[in-house]
């Protein structure tokens, strides 16, 4: 022993490396990408066809690395491009995307998401992914900060058409679809929000981004549903009263239809998809409310003996623009087409809503499209069906003035609620049966 009786430092411990024990998680990022990306498959879809076997916290990582890369695959690509040579085999992009995305959006450490990477790709491309993620994490963060990120990884297509609906406003949609959402929750009437949420003005509970709906006390007892705070507005909006018959049409997975079993009313709940149905069955249950459950297309489902409603809240299926935030593989599986093939969708959807109505009764439609062709465009069609738009006043919508159009109906944007958090994206329109 030295002199002074001191033992000599010990020699500095290597870490265990990471792609050791990030592999499979990585290994499952690249699986999701490549389901969206070359197969394009929802998100959701192929996080539900990973193997059972792997372990949540990597399954967790591996939605949380492919979410940041479908968020900014236009920023991340910018960054990567003056390190490429050649345009790399798709496994290798993903590969490149995902260890640029941890590096520069996710906080990774530079020697763990480079050795994580490189671990992951085949032999032959590991020597290309060393090199470039290096000059990744040295040269990367400036290079970030320099580039146009609100159209690089915005679609072309996407950014003209809210351009042209919202002007500037373009720039902070885009701005708001670089972070995931917060976790709005619905209460039961009478349910307290849980602890540390932030109670919005339209009455909605909100926690922050990340936060496990299933880990919060009152959960399993059925005090609160997750459903933003736009989406439950179209609900709210239709007022439904105690003993109304009420038909919530492509109901799935059934936040709406919880609300307005709530508000005391005789809900039919309409839904094509039987395992989206079979979901809300199971949402219903937990939630201690009951709704009659049909399985049929809501655009020609008859009711036994044609028997109409006092109100009907039409949710169409739509492009989904509006949720990007929650759900950001929607600008990579959408096309510009599409928009008009789900116009036309829910002008049938709309002229058989409006036959369901007894006179007098209520009717709101629905989109969580940005789309005006999927929104505006309708009011129109809803006029020559014999529809009597009933505006919707700002006091219906505490806290969100900005979002009650001149024509009185509801258009909320991601870019509002900015300093809370944001909201998703919607358009409503209530109407009269004259």
């Amino acid at each position: 022993m030295p002199s002074g009786g001191r033992r000599p430092p010990a020699p500095p411990r290597r870490p265990a490396p990471a792609s050791a024990a990030g592999a499979p998680a990585r290994q499952a990022a690249l699986a999701l990408l490549a389901a969206v990306l070359e197969r394009r498959r929802p998100l959701e879809e192929a996080l539900d066809a990973l193997p059972g076997g792997l372990a949540p916290r990597d399954r967790a990582a591996a939605h949380r690395i492919a979410a940041a890369v479908l968020r900014r695959a236009g920023s991340l690509d910018a960054v990567l491009e003056p390190f490429l040579r050649r345009e790399p085999p798709p496994p290798v992009r993903a590969a490149l995307r995902a260890g640029a995305a941890e590096l520069l959006l996710l906080g990774t450490p530079a020697h763990a998401a480079v050795a994580a990477t490189v671990g992951v790709v085949p032999r032959p491309f590991a020597g290309l992914v060393n090199a470039v993620l290096r000059k990744v994490a040295a040269e990367g963060p400036a290079a970030l900060e320099g580039l146009d990120a609100e159209r690089l990884d915005t679609p072309p297509w996407l950014w003209s058409a809210w351009h042209a609906a919202y002007g500037a406003a373009v720039r902070a949609i885009a701005r708001a679809h670089r972070l995931p959402a917060p976790l709005d929750l619905t209460l039961a009437p009478g349910a307290a929000a849980p602890e540390g949420a932030e109670m919005l003005p339209t009455g909605t509970a909100r926690l922050p981004a990340g936060t496990r709906i299933t880990d919060l006390p009152g959960f399993a007892e059925g005090q609160f549903w997750a459903q933003d705070a736009a989406a439950a507005l179209p609900a709210r909006l239709l007022g439904a009263r105690p003993g109304e018959r009420v038909a919530d049409l492509c109901a799935a997975p059934g936040g709406k239809t919880a609300q307005l079993a709530a508000a005391g009313a005789t809900v039919v709940a309409v839904e094509r998809d039987p395992r989206r149905l079979a979901r809300l069955g199971e949402n219903l249950a937990r939630l201690k409310l009951s709704a009659t459950l049909v399985e049929a297309d809501a655009g020609s489902w008859s009711p036994p003996a044609n028997e109409q409603f006092d109100a009907v809240l039409l949710d169409a299926p739509c492009t989904a623009t509006g949720i990007i935030r929650r759900h950001p593989d929607i600008p990579h599986l959408k096309r510009a087409a599409d928009v008009a093939t789900m116009a036309d969708t829910q002008a049938r959807l709309l002229a058989h809503a409006a036959a369901l109505l007894r006179p007098g009764g209520r009717l709101v439609y629905a989109t969580c499209s940005l789309q005006p062709e999927e929104g505006e465009a309708h009011l129109a069609r809803a006029a020559a069906l014999g529809l009597r738009l009933d505006p919707i006043r700002a006091e219906e919508v505490p806290g969100l003035p900005e979002a009650i159009t001149p024509q009185g109906t509801l258009r909320t944007r991601p870019d509002m609620w900015a300093e809370r958090g944001g909201i998703d994206g919607f358009f409503a329109a209530r109407f009269l049966r004259g």
